[in-house]
């Protein structure tokens, strides 16, 4: 009863708009407080704990990387590319957005940077050749979600240390889920651009054009090649790789593009160092709310409930994507992937599923609810850059997250999809 009551409050607080970070504090602080069941000391100690690990330095790496490529006006040469190679097909801006996104994806690792990033690119492209705003919030946002799947992902660093898993292993099993997710959403755009008629551009395709700004973009593609290659290849650590593609990040808006200036690096290096913060604070006001959670008995109930269905694996399969469903609508995609992630890893990993498959089960899951309402970061940031109402932007949303949560159910049912290149890596 107690964990009920403190999960309406952390959903109450939430739904005020309280600050994440400050809401996780606040609860065990206030329980503490009143029960004396433990010294107060106990909270910055779980806080600590939460952080005290070297791989999570790899966050302020990636963000520092994709803080870069922005003002390196690198994105824009990936929308460039993007266009040369797929604006011919109907409704070609919008899967460009998409496109665009599964690129940025290799460079940065999160899903606001990606919305924010290109949806200030694409969108006001796509409204000024027609396209219904909400629509465009929709496309934006969704394909957002890539960002956090495909390698560098922050969360994959995350749940990884909150599990003890092989991050390599993760880099490389979020490759094809993350690639489907945008073949998914692309299927579904070319639908209503058959359905609605959407732009189609008069340039045809030429091979030329295309090599012309793939060798304009090569500098740029190379930055997810050095850092995956170097992880998964076991040549880097994580935070290595983080380090050495912020250097190559830095290079190339420096001496080879030329469009960063040194008196640039000081916006670059402080947004990065907000951002990252901004991450941090969360991690470790995570600590002592999962904290709270395991004395009161409520991670252990979820796992007995979750483990008393696996005598039925569809059932027990269903039962787990309504639950990261229900979950990503009312709480952050990070929250959960910190505090509710280990868990669902752990009980999946006893019902009989590798525990890389079930990590990006879990990760997938929660960062397409970063783009479900009410609550998703990515519905909020898309919205307010496209300037439409949130309630349009959920209907539009709607497609979208069926097909998102069918392609999750054949991941957890395929285990193939997500351990066919760690198993790989491995051999």
């Amino acid at each position: 009863m107690e964990s009920i009551i403190l999960l309406g409050i952390l959903l109450f607080l939430i739904l005020l708009g309280a600050p994440i970070g400050f809401i996780l504090i606040l609860i065990p602080f206030v329980y503490i407080l009143f029960t004396d069941a433990v010294p107060l000391i106990l909270i910055p100690s779980q806080m600590f704990n939460a952080i005290d690990s070297v791989p999570l330095t790899a966050i302020a790496f990636f963000m520092l990387t994709g803080e870069l490529m922005t003002s390196a006006t690198i994105t824009d040469r990936l929308v460039a590319l993007s266009k040369s190679l797929i604006g011919r097909v109907r409704g070609g801006l919008a899967q460009v957005n998409v496109l665009v996104s599964m690129f940025f994806a290799g460079m940065n690792g999160s899903v606001v940077a990606d919305t924010a990033t290109v949806g200030a690119l694409v969108l006001p492209a796509m409204k000024k050749a027609g396209y219904p705003p909400a629509f465009s919030a929709a496309v934006t946002g969704v394909s957002s979600t890539i960002g956090g799947i495909i390698p560098p992902s922050i969360m994959m660093i995350v749940l990884a240390n909150s599990t003890e898993l092989s991050i390599a292993s993760l880099f490389a099993a979020g490759i094809i889920p993350g690639v489907l997710i945008g073949v998914v959403i692309m299927i579904i755009n070319h639908y209503f651009a058959i359905k609605y008629n959407f732009e189609r551009s008069d340039e045809p395709f030429s091979i030329r054009r295309a090599g012309k700004e793939f060798y304009r973009s090569s500098f740029a593609l190379l930055i997810p090649v050095v850092l995956v290659g170097s992880v998964m290849g076991g040549v880097a650590s994580v935070v290595e790789a983080g380090a050495i593609t912020a250097m190559v990040a830095l290079f190339t808006g420096v001496f080879v593009y030329r469009t960063i200036k040194w008196k640039d690096c000081t916006g670059a290096f402080r947004r990065a160092f907000r951002n990252s913060a901004m991450v941090f604070i969360i991690i470790a006001a995570s600590g002592p709310f999962s904290w709270l959670l395991t004395s009161l008995g409520a991670i252990g109930e979820l796992e007995n409930w979750l483990l008393s269905l696996t005598g039925s694996p569809i059932i027990f399969i269903l039962a787990v994507i309504l639950f990261i469903f229900l979950l990503g609508t009312v709480m952050d995609s990070a929250v959960n992937i910190i505090i509710v992630g280990p868990v669902l890893v752990n009980v999946m990993a006893q019902a009989g599923f590798p525990e890389i498959q079930a990590a990006i089960v879990v990760i997938v899951g929660f960062l397409i609810g970063s783009v479900t309402p009410p609550v998703g970061v990515a519905f909020f940031t898309a919205a307010t850059i496209a300037q439409v109402r949130l309630e349009k932007v959920a209907v539009a949303l709607i497609p979208y997250l069926v097909g998102l949560f069918l392609l999750l159910f054949f991941i957890l049912v395929i285990p193939e999809l997500t351990m066919f290149l760690p198993n790989l890596l491995s051999n």
